[in-house]
């Protein structure tokens, strides 16, 4: 068994360097790799795999709220991308630029998107006509490219792969109700699908997308105590439309300008899923994206019938819809439960002579390690029911953590010893003013996270100048 534990011990703690802990999972569960390309990664089969199960589905919830998908230039011009003077100040530190094809220089130098407003608001303005053009409901699923000066593995690279919603409606009313119903369908998603608990709010002036009237994001917490923003949903109001000249004859014969909204997630929903539900183990990834959902584990499969039976129960589960591998190589039981739970499958089958003979199997959770025997005859059904117990659970206790290590405070002395001492979450009033944001970032690294939905009155003064307050924000510092 010495070499069995190998595979774990090769994982530093969480609670002794969750930096490092989070890097040794990412590579030792072949997620990514780095690349020689600075700042960009590679993602491999396992880590890919995943992305795909958040594509697909994410697709399909957009699909059902009429999205449909385009496709822009990866290449934007310069003089297309200072249109929008807030955009283009808001992204200028992190463009790449292309000054060259070929050997010849470019009359005129082209960013390599880090964002894609300004095509699809270039693209409406001969797109959009008419009232009955409207709305225009359009994402895309592309690669972006932000010259970031620190990266990290799916959290922050220079290249990373994500989805951007863009739509144009005819009125701000369409335009804000859009951009709430798509920060709706990230949180369902988040729960329901990733198994993460977030809270929904407003972005500070200070902020938000540069260009934007408002900014709405989710923010899940990590277990480091560290808020993740998870997605967010823009609404420009009609100041790209101004811009751009995106205008619209409407049923009056009159020309008015369209609102627009944005809205986008990225490749860091894996980060997330690492570091919510991860442990020293490896992954724990929630039965709705994980790849590979069961892993049947043959035990003495050289001994007649074995590998037979783990095939039969693979095509049983298959067939009713389940993603299964059989783990067939010549490594030892105690390494494949470990690899397994690396992994991060949600449970694993072990079947050996002795279970075949007594009609039976074992069911190991990954979440929790509990184990269950199980007739042959009922696997499909127990599959099943135990694929949900276990998305249930997982979002359950990240609930709890978040819940734990949510705090208030109400005033300076109190807020600065919650950031400095107890990682998560503060709910502490603000009074409105950029000084006091700046204040708490300069002296102690936090940032409003954002301004919930769900306001509630701690106290009637700012948590930093203890003048009137305006807002009830979570605070917390971030990645």
């Amino acid at each position: 068994m010495a070499n069995d534990k190998k595979l774990v011990e090769a994982i530093t703690s969480m609670d002794e360097d969750f930096a490092q802990w989070y890097t040794d999972v990412v590579k030792k569960a072949e997620l990514c790799d780095y690349s020689s390309v600075k700042g960009c990664m590679i993602i491999k089969p396992a880590g890919y795999a995943i992305w795909e199960q958040i594509q697909s589905q994410l697709d399909s919830a957009f699909k059902k709220t009429g999205v449909e998908n385009v496709y822009m230039p990866m290449f934007i011009p310069e003089s297309l991308l200072q249109k929008e003077k807030d955009h283009v100040e808001g992204f200028a530190p992190e463009v790449a630029w292309v000054t060259h094809g070929g050997l010849e220089p470019l009359q005129e130098r082209m960013c390599v998107r880090p964002t894609s407003e300004t095509l699809f608001c270039d693209f409406y303005a001969n797109e959009i006509q008419s009232y009955r053009d409207l709305p225009k409901l359009y994402n895309q699923w592309c690669s972006v490219v932000r010259w970031e000066k620190t990266t990290r593995p799916f959290l922050r690279s220079r290249e990373f792969l994500w989805q951007e919603g863009h739509t144009a409606h005819a009125t701000a009313k369409e335009a804000e109700e859009r951009t709430i119903l798509m920060l709706n369908v990230y949180a369902d998603f988040l729960k329901d699908v990733l198994a993460i608990p977030v809270v929904k709010g407003q972005k500070t002036d200070k902020e938000k997308f540069a260009g934007a009237e408002a900014t709405y994001t989710v923010e899940a917490l990590m277990h480091d105590g560290k808020a993740l923003q998870s997605g967010t949903s823009h609404n420009f109001g009609d100041g790209f439309a101004k811009a751009f000249g995106i205008q619209y004859t409407d049923k009056d014969n009159t020309l008015k300008y369209v609102h627009q909204t944005s809205w986008g997630m990225t490749t860091r929903l894996i980060g997330a899923v690492i570091m919510v539900h991860g442990d020293d183990s490896g992954l724990k990834l929630p039965p709705k994206v994980a790849p590979v959902q069961i892993m049947v584990v043959p035990i003495q499969q050289r001994k007649e019938g074995v590998l037979d039976k783990a095939y039969e129960l693979r095509d049983r589960l298959i067939e009713k819809g389940f993603r299964v591998k059989v783990d067939d190589s010549d490594k030892s039981p105690g390494w494949k439960f470990s690899e397994c739970e690396m992994r991060g499958v949600p449970f694993r089958i072990e079947i050996g002579p002795k279970d075949i003979e007594n009609g039976k199997c074992i069911f190991v959770r990954r979440d929790t390690r509990e184990k269950t025997e199980v007739a042959l005859s009922d696997i499909e059904a127990k599959a099943a029911e135990l694929l949900d117990t276990i998305q249930r659970d997982m979002y359950e206790a990240a609930k709890a953590h978040l819940e734990s290590h949510t705090y208030t405070a109400e005033n300076w002395e109190e807020f600065c010893d919650t950031i400095n001492n107890k990682p998560g979450f503060v709910k502490a009033m603000w009074c409105g003013n950029q000084e006091c944001e700046d204040k708490i970032k300069d002296e102690l690294s936090a940032t409003s996270r954002c301004m919930p939905f769900e306001q509630e009155q701690i106290s009637d003064k700012c948590v930093c100048c203890g003048k009137a307050a305006k807002k009830m924000v979570y605070w917390g510092r971030s990645y």
